[in-house]
């Protein structure tokens, strides 16, 4: 198959060359014309699974013939394992890496936050495996050089004499990554002495990790092996490769790999053969690429080369430049071109390390009904069972809330089996209740009597609810008893009351992501008495962090040629039209991870892996990808946050074709910026809303027997202030949904305060005792703890209650020498016969004089309504002391009403009498007849936000009215109703 060679065999295949078909139409050749058996000795290895099924598909699609040997890296490194020791679960690996942090972050908290635990170990057993791949001894950290660091690099470093023994337990249990590099030092040695007889061939792998390196350069120089590179720039001159060769300046370039590799063979440039004749599909292109990513030290060659090109328009002419206003229209746009690929037969592939963005483009490809077919497929975290699991841990470490309840319950996987109808609707009736008694934190008791109110039978279903959902918060305990707790309940609530244990958990493990749960769960299992006693935090922690690690795919789901690709898969297969998406700083490329554990100069130093190989592998993933037949360049100009900064390769390539005007670069930057236009165009016509006309300001006249015909003295403010909110609530009787979760919200607080001072001023009364500070707060304490759930309202409410404290005290001895408190919360009712309307009012508080006047107090948390307020809009205490005299109140004659004062408790508490004087009772009651009688007889409209205190005030029905669509100053719109 090759001629003998005194220097190693390196082929290669130039950017944009359909890899897997080129290598295989090159075996082919080399093969012709000798006996069939021969391709068959032949051992072809690869590092992904992706790569080995594209080449034997390309075969079984060929002519006929043996098949060469087609091994991945892994199966090819256990040819030689098996005197090694098994490898040591990943899991198993980092479960135990979580002692030794657990007890680094006890003796120094300041170095990370608690849930951070499995992160760091997660890192940490990243970085032992990175460092068995690059062949660096623990030895090698240890005595690096920290003077000039800070400490915590110090700090760091010290660890790893902590975790001496954990490394040297890895001789006896040693990771994948360390197993694979002594089974391939096993290999090498072996050759050594005896090399294969048979070809060997190693392809499509770029050399980015150690061990492969190695095993690239042990079959390079094998008698009968050779190496074909994929995405080799045959454009690059002898002379510049020589300005790749230090790390620390040249590793994010993409050919810096190559570079590497071809210095440790002592090969120059010029001896990379081609593995195949066939041509790339733009080799203009490839030029234009190779000549805008040459390395910085040597970007003068733009100037010199630049002329060079020649006319760029054809090189360019089937190249798209997508710059999106946002990432949105990003989505939009690529998703409508793939829709026309779809309908054209073409295959089209987006490649993309920006899963936020493939997720928005999936979601436009569902208005047309395309489902793509995603490499990546779905985190296992964010999947329906991910999900569930994710939410029924959270009972082990957080007391139980109406929201985590009603969150499980509409859950899909939750009662997923008989009965699950009715389990909805119990669940929503439930919800109902929740919401109306507003109750934040559901007990078990509470819970029970609701249902025992209910007309269904719902015992079994309530003793269900409460025996899954109450009283399940766990202290410490160990790992292994945790996941056996939690994987109980999840399956006794996906199993409902009669759940069939024979069936088991119902939907929990069924469908592609109910088995990768299985699986995941299973390694967890296997590997959990390693952690011994952790928290239930912690554990919440660690199981997110481990589902997030699991992926779902279901690859009969996909349209056959609409696909996502990552980077990786990229790498080994083709398409008539790749779009590369996101290409934008921090997204493609990624910002390197940050390392906890050793800095940028601390990995040189030691032989590791810069941050910036990653962004030398994108770059190279970005320089094969952009030679594909049809391209697209596509990126948002701006993020949710902020205008967004041009990958740097996309950067170099405006910026080259921008500068050589004589071969027509800037007018192929137009043409490139015009072919996207098009799309954009349609996109934002398909974006685009046709316009409404604006809403009307409502106000509408319902009929006389619709109208409300009772109202109580707290909503005739409103009916003056914004009448619609009362048409809203009383003729079309919507009422807003009471909030799931309750808050310490102003109503609250009135609650509070109004039971506070009721409960202190019937005391005193009935004791015969004065109003003293200390008997304000002790009761407050007691009222808070009733009915204040949230301690940090709380003790916010009981400040502000000891702030007014002095100002009660010295308000009640005025009011005792003038009164005697006679009733509380007293209720009454007037009616205007004429209009058959009725008016209700609840006092807050009734005093009697020695003269057997009346007086009335009303509480306010807030500011008191101003006397003008009181005289043209908030009528309460005036209504009211209008009804004390006419009708009187419950077991109270009627009276004259000496004065009526609201008692505020605000930041500045005052007293704000009610303008009696000015405005008698009598008048006060015949103006309210008259405003009645305007709405119920004269058939005025119900304005929405008639006379607002504030254009910023909300109103509960501003949305219903459709505010915003006009203002205060459109005239209303009156509307008859029949």
């Amino acid at each position: 198959m090759f001629e003998p060679s005194e220097t190693p065999r390196v082929f290669a295949l130039a950017p944009g060359v359909d890899f897997p078909e080129a290598f295989v139409k090159g075996l082919r050749t080399r093969f012709d014309g000798k006996p069939p058996q021969d391709i068959a000795h032949a051992q072809v290895i690869v590092n992904t699974a992706r790569m080995a099924r594209r080449i034997q598909t390309l075969f079984d699609n060929g002519p006929a013939t043996l098949l060469p040997r087609i091994q991945l890296l892994g199966d090819f490194a256990n040819t030689e394992s098996a005197d090694l020791p098994k490898a040591s679960s990943p899991i198993h690996q980092r479960f135990e890496l979580i002692q030794l942090v657990t007890r680094l972050l006890e003796q120094q908290p300041d170095l990370a936050a608690r849930a951070s635990v499995y992160d760091l170990a997660d890192s940490l057993a990243s970085l032992f495996d990175e460092m068995a791949g690059e062949g660096v001894a623990v030895d090698t950290i240890e005595t690096l050089d920290v003077a000039d660091q800070s400490g915590h690099w110090a700090r760091a470093q010290s660890f790893f004499a902590i975790a001496r023994h954990f490394l040297e337990d890895l001789e006896s249990a040693p990771g994948a990554e360390a197993r694979q590099r002594r089974a391939i030092e096993a290999i090498i040695a072996r050759w050594e002495t005896a090399p294969p007889t048979h070809p060997i061939i190693l392809a499509g792998s770029t050399g980015s990790r150690g061990t492969m390196q190695l095993l690239m350069r042990a079959v390079a120089q094998l008698p009968k092996g050779a190496i074909v590179l994929p995405g080799f720039d045959f454009d690059m001159p002898a002379a510049t490769w020589g300005h790749l060769s230090t790390a620390l300046e040249s590793e994010d370039h993409p050919q810096f790999r190559y570079h590497a590799l071809l210095a440790s063979l002592d090969l120059p440039i010029k001896d990379v053969q081609t593995w195949d004749p066939c041509p790339a599909p733009s080799p203009a292109r490839n030029r234009l690429v190779s000549l805008a990513l040459r390395p910085a030290p040597v970007t003068d060659q733009w100037l010199s080369e630049g002329p060079t090109l020649g006319d760029l328009l054809p090189a360019t002419k089937d190249v798209t430049l997508v710059e999106a206003t946002t990432q949105r229209e990003e989505a939009l746009t690529i998703a409508a071109r793939m829709r026309k690929a779809a309908e054209d037969g073409q295959t089209c592939a987006l490649i993309t390390p920006d899963r936020m963005l493939t997720r928005q483009v999936t979601a436009a490809l569902d208005r047309w009904g395309i489902v793509p077919d995603d490499s990546a497929g779905q985190p296992l975290q964010l999947s329906p069972p991910g999900r569930f699991l994710r939410h029924v841990v959270t009972l082990f470490h957080q007391k139980l809330t109406s929201e985590m309840l009603l969150t499980l319950l509409k859950h899909p996987l939750a009662h997923s089996g008989a009965e699950r109808g009715k389990h909805l609707r119990y669940t929503r009736e439930l919800e109902l209740w929740l919401r109306r008694k507003g109750v934040t934190y559901p007990e078990a008791e509470t819970l029970s009597a609701w249902a025992q109110t209910q007309k269904d039978d719902m015992s079994e279903w309530i003793a269900w609810l409460t025996g899954c959902f109450c009283d399940q918060l766990r202290g410490a305990s160990d790992m292994a008893d945790l996941l056996e707790a939690h994987l109980l309940l999840s399956e006794k609530i996906a199993d409902g009351p009669q759940g069939d244990e024979e069936t088991g958990s119902c939907a929990l493990w069924q469908e592609a992501a109910g088995r990768v749960a299985v699986r995941v769960l299973a390694d967890i299992k296997d590997h959990a008495p390693v952690v011994g006693e952790i928290s239930s935090t912690d554990y919440a922690d660690l199981i997110g962090a481990l589902l997030s690690r699991g992926e779902v795919r279901d690859r009969d789901a996909g349209h056959p040629h609409i696909l996502i690709w990552g980077t990786l898969e990229a790498r080994v297969q083709g398409a008539d039209l790749v779009i590369l998406g996101g290409l934008n700083e921090g997204s493609w490329p990624e910002a390197p991870s940050p390392d906890p554990w050793l800095n940028r100069k601390m990995r040189h130093d030691a032989g590791l892996l810069l941050p910036e190989r990653r962004i030398g592998l994108a770059a190279h993933d970005f320089q094969q990808a952009v030679g594909a037949p049809e391209v697209w360049i596509t990126r948002a100009i701006r993020s949710d946050e902020a205008e967004t900064v041009p990958s740097r390769w996309v950067n170099r390539l405006i910026n080259l074709l921008g500068g050589l005007p004589q071969q027509n670069g800037p007018e192929a930057l137009a043409e490139m910026r015009g072919r996207a236009q098009f799309w954009l165009d349609r996109v934002r016509a398909l974006e685009t809303v046709p316009l409404v006309p604006a809403a009307k300001r409502p106000s509408p006249t319902p009929p006389a027997a619709a109208r409300p015909r009772k109202l109580s003295v707290t909503e005739i403010k409103r009916l003056i202030r914004d009448p619609y909110a009362i048409y809203a609530k009383h003729v079309l009787r919507l009422r807003p949904l009471d909030p799931l979760m309750r808050t310490p919200d102003a109503l609250l607080r009135g609650i509070v305060v109004h039971e506070v001072l009721e409960t202190l001023i019937k005391e005193s009364r009935d004791q015969d005792i004065p109003v003293t500070r200390a008997r304000i707060l002790e009761i407050s304490d007691t009222v808070l703890a009733q009915n204040v759930p949230w301690a940090t309202a709380r003790a916010l409410w009981l400040a502000r209650l000891a702030r007014v404290s002095d100002h009660i005290v010295h308000g009640e001895e005025r009011r005792r020498k003038r009164a005697t408190p006679l009733a509380f919360e007293a209720e009454t009712r007037a009616r205007i016969e004429e209009l058959d309307f009725t008016l209700t009012a609840t006092a807050d508080r009734i005093d009697r004089t020695e003269k057997g006047d009346l007086i009335l107090y009303d509480y306010k948390t807030g500011a008191p309504p101003s006397k003008d307020e009181q005289t043209y809009f908030d009528k309460q205490l005036l209504l009211e002391a209008a009804m004390a005299e006419q009708n009187g109140f419950k077991d109270i004659d009627p009276a004259q009403v000496a004065d009526a004062i609201y008692i505020g408790l605000g930041t500045t508490p005052k007293d704000q009498p009610a303008p009696l004087a000015e405005t008698p009772t009598e008048k006060v009651w015949e103006e309210f007849s008259t405003l009645i009688g305007h709405y119920l007889e004269d058939g005025k409209g119900f304005t929405s936000r008639r006379a607002m205190q504030s254009e910023r005030d909300e109103g509960l029905y501003d949305q219903l009215a459709r505010f915003g669509e006009w203002d205060a100053t459109d005239e209303p719109a009156p509307e008859e109703l029949t």
